[in-house]
């Protein structure tokens, strides 16, 4: 019998792992950050408790907090979800050090498989093919560095050994961007899950990008429960997913599975996992990415296709069960149908995926026999700039893929969100193209092909907007330079003495948009926290020179000069929290 279950996480996943501890009758637990006081997640659960402000950091990166609330709550299990603690493995034996239940693999399997580089020894142990890289973390001190880069060749890949969600990655297509990509990817790296270790790997052009789900149990047996193809992304994050995989010889996709199945079985894994490949079309097979020791964000596809509520086997297989018992069957679970999931996140595409944390007005799901919504939040709830951009997913089932994609178009049609742009028209876009439907798409189609198809939200003004503010102050309209080009901006006049609002920083100090900053300025777009300033008074720079660095919402937005100039006063520092509208860097002139 299981006991009550602690949910080591927020957003969807916590919603998620609720509803299974409810399928299950025991208790769920949530645990919360003062962004998320009046979260879904708070509201679903039995029992909810604070643990702390809101940068991850100092909440549900806490481990030692989560394990305290886990004893004082008198849970028996604690469930990590997907992302931050989730394969931390010194978190999963701080759980079973406090004579908790963890669901999960054992600690040593996730520090050998939840590590991307010793995941990487693990596979070439057992005869598994994977991509040249380099054996152990580097950095810009690494010895030899250059020459190692040269080994693997351009282009490659800098990626982060701990973590997923595509978080952490950075393609260098020439040795002179190789240190600004290290700097960039660890940050990154550090923001999402804490560790900032990244290595290098080759980086495969035009490749597909697939995966198998297993779940082990502890007493030896795996089973494989089909696969799952996560071409179409945008910055190595995917966001439409759908199982099975289409279009593999049925020779490859064997091959896939008893590769997963005996790389798992060597370690003594034990709960669900995935084991991720890349189908390189050089090659003509498949080669192993990563180990992912947790439950996927996209799970759901394969709980439509193979009738497994993978959360609840989860569980029950960490109570000890036999997967025989667990899945109803001894060996592999048979696929039925096809299932895709779109991503739904709080992002603009038509700004290179600009992160975009805000209030949602309005939430109205698709609904129907064949649909499925997992979300994190509703109507009327905020969404943090603190965390990660999910908001949810939606599915759709049918007997073929064809049929699959036509469902989930029309149930796309269906959902309305307002308040934050979110990414939902644009996969409803991607659905009918021609090589999505062909499966003749790769990992770069989505940002190298199909995005210049999607028109603007926010058009350049022609010229200044100008108005009055508050108490007669005018409005200022600002250009701020993004990779995604330039944004004209209108300003609000300065407010009432004393009412800018503070910023809500993860570190350092709080810096508010207000008064006595120069208007021939670069402005912060939204609240974030700056994480590098390259930017120096008095130095001359070019236009699109990198300025100032963002993070919000687990992304990194560089902010870059307009144009040619030199730069007068540099107004923030790194670990500052700023506010949408603050002056980040002043230009002469």
């Amino acid at each position: 019998m299981l006991g009550a279950v602690l949910v080591a996480n927020r957003g969807e996943i916590a919603v998620r792992v609720l509803r299974a501890c409810r399928a299950l009758e025991v208790p769920g637990v949530a645990v919360y950050s003062d962004a998320d006081a009046r979260a879904a997640h708070v509201r679903a659960a039995d029992v909810a408790v604070r643990i702390g402000p809101a940068p991850a950091r100092a909440s549900y990166l806490d481990g030692a907090r989560i394990v305290e609330v886990a004893r004082e709550q008198g849970v028996a299990y604690v469930h990590p979800g997907y992302g931050l603690l989730s394969e931390d493995a010194d978190f999963a034996a701080a759980v079973l050090d406090a004579g908790l239940g963890w669901v999960g693999p054992p600690p040593a399997v996730i520090a050998r498989l939840g590590d991307k580089v010793a995941a990487r020894a693990a596979a070439r142990e057992v005869g598994v093919a994977v991509l040249d890289g380099t054996p152990a973390p580097v950095d810009a001190t690494t010895p030899d560095l250059a020459d190692r880069a040269a080994e693997i060749g351009f282009p490659l890949l800098v990626k982060a050994a701990h973590g997923g969600g595509g978080r952490g990655m950075r393609v260098v297509r020439e040795p002179a961007g190789l240190a600004d990509a290290l700097a960039a990817a660890g940050r990154e790296a550090a923001a999402s899950s804490g560790r900032p270790e990244v290595f290098l790997e080759r980086f495969v052009d035009r490749a597909r990008h697939v995966e198998v789900q297993v779940l082990a149990d502890a007493h030896g047996a795996v089973a494989v429960l089909g696969d799952r193809d996560c071409t179409v992304q945008r910055r190595h994050q995917k966001l439409l997913e759908e199982a099975p995989a289409p279009d593999l010889p049925d020779a490859v996709r064997a091959a896939m599975h008893d590769d997963a199945r005996r790389l798992v079985a060597s370690v003594g894994y034990r709960g669900a996992g995935t084991v991720e490949f890349l189908v390189d079309p050089a090659a003509g097979r498949t080669v192993f990415l990563e180990m992912n020791t947790r439950l996927q964000v996209e799970h759901g596809v394969t709980e439509m296709v193979t009738g497994v509520d993978l959360v609840v086997a989860q569980l029950r297989v960490a109570g000890g069960e036999p997967l025989a018992t667990v899945l109803g069957r001894d060996g592999d679970v048979p696929v039925h149908g096809h299932a895709i999931q779109a991503r739904i996140t709080a992002e603009d595409p038509a700004a290179d995926f600009r992160p975009a944390p805000g209030h949602l007005s309005a939430l109205v799901l698709p609904s129907g026999p064949w649909v499925r919504c997992d979300v994190g939040y509703a109507a009327g709830d905020d969404v943090p700039p603190a965390y990660d951009s999910l908001l949810g997913k939606v599915h759709a089932w049918a007997p073929d893929r064809d049929t699959a994609r036509i469902r989930l178009g029309a149930a796309l049609d269906e959902l309305v969100v307002t308040g934050v742009p979110t990414t939902g028209p644009l996969l409803r876009q991607v659905l009918d193209r021609p090589e999505f439907a062909d499966v003749t798409h790769d990992t770069g189609s989505l940002e190298r092909d199909w995005l210049a198809a999607v028109p603007p939200s926010s058009p350049v003004a022609p010229a200044p907007v100008v108005g009055n503010g508050e108490n007669g102050e005018q409005d200022r309209t600002v250009e701020l330079a993004t990779d995604a080009g330039p944004l004209r901006l209108r300003v609000p006049g300065r407010a009432r003495a004393g009412a800018s609002r503070p910023a809500r920083a993860r570190a350092g100090r709080s810096v508010a948009a207000g008064a006595g900053a120069a208007d021939a300025g670069l402005r912060a777009p939204m609240d974030a926290t700056v994480v590098a300033v390259p930017a120096r008074s008095g130095a001359h720079v070019e236009a699109g020179e990198v300025l100032v660095v963002l993070e919000a919402m687990k992304m990194e937005l560089p902010v870059r000069a307009t144009s040619a100039g030199e730069v007068a006063t540099v107004h923030v520092a790194a670990g500052d929290g700023v506010t949408a509208g603050t002056v980040l860097v002043a230009m002469a002139g």
